[in-house]
C-alpha cells in the first residue's frame, strides 16, 4: 500500500509505503504518527501514488493543466531508454574509441594499472605497515614511492582533522 500524505508543519507532500507507526517529513524533518496524517490517496500502485503527488504539486504551483498533458510515469519509464544516447554513441561522438575505453575500464577494475597507488593510499599504507609511525617515517615511506614530502604532511593533517587518523606525541595510527 502507498499513501500520499502531507505535513501539518510545512505542507510538504510525500509518498509513504506500507503503514509505519511514524514517518518523517522529508522537508522539515518533523516526525508524525502515520495514523494522524492526512492521507490524500491510498493505493496499491506506486506509480499512481507518485502521479497523484506530482499532480497535487503541479496544481499548487498553477501548472495543473500542463501536468495533465504529460504521459503517466509508467509510459515515460517505458520510453526512457529511447531518449538516451548510448555510451558507445557518446564516446564515438567525443572522438574516443568505445572498445579502447572498455579495455581501460576493465584494466582499472582488475587493478592492472601498473601497480601505481594514489598518493593518499600510499600515506595510508605507511600508517598500516608501521607501528605508531612518526611523521618522518611516513614521509620516508612515501618518498620511496615518489610521493612528495609536502603532500604527505598535508595529507596527515587532513586525515587527522577528518578523524581517520589519530596523532599522539608525534605518533600516528589509523582509527
Amino acid at each position: 500500500m502507498y499513501a500520499v500524505v502531507g505535513c501539518s508543519a510545512c505542507s510538504a507532500l510525500w509518498v509513504v509505503e506500507g503503514r509505519p507507526e511514524t514517518t518523517g517529513c522529508p522537508r522539515c524533518r518533523t516526525r508524525h504518527r502515520f495514523e494522524k496524517l492526512k492521507q490524500f490517496v491510498t493505493t496499491d500502485d506506486r506509480d499512481h501514488a507518485r502521479e497523484v503527488r506530482a499532480s497535487m504539486l503541479a496544481e499548487r504551483q498553477g501548472h495543473g493543466e500542463a501536468f495533465a498533458e504529460l504521459d503517466s510515469f509508467a509510459e515515460m519509464d517505458a520510453r526512457i531508454d529511447e531518449a538516451v544516447v548510448s555510451d558507445e554513441e557518446y564516446l564515438s561522438g567525443s572522438g574516443l574509441d568505445p572498445a579502447e575505453v572498455a579495455e581501460a575500464g576493465e584494466r582499472a577494475a582488475a587493478g592492472a594499472t601498473g601497480g601505481h597507488r594514489s598518493r593518499l593510499n600510499v600515506v595510508r599504507d605507511a600508517l598500516r605497515e608501521h607501528d605508531a609511525p612518526t611523521e618522518e617515517t611516513v614521509v620516508a615511506y612515501a618518498a620511496a614511492r615518489d610521493v612528495p614530502e609536502a603532500y604527505v604532511r598535508n595529507a596527515l593533517a587532513k586525515l587527522t582533522r577528518a578523524g581517520e587518523v589519530s596523532e599522539s606525541r608525534g605518533r600516528y595510527r589509523l582509527v
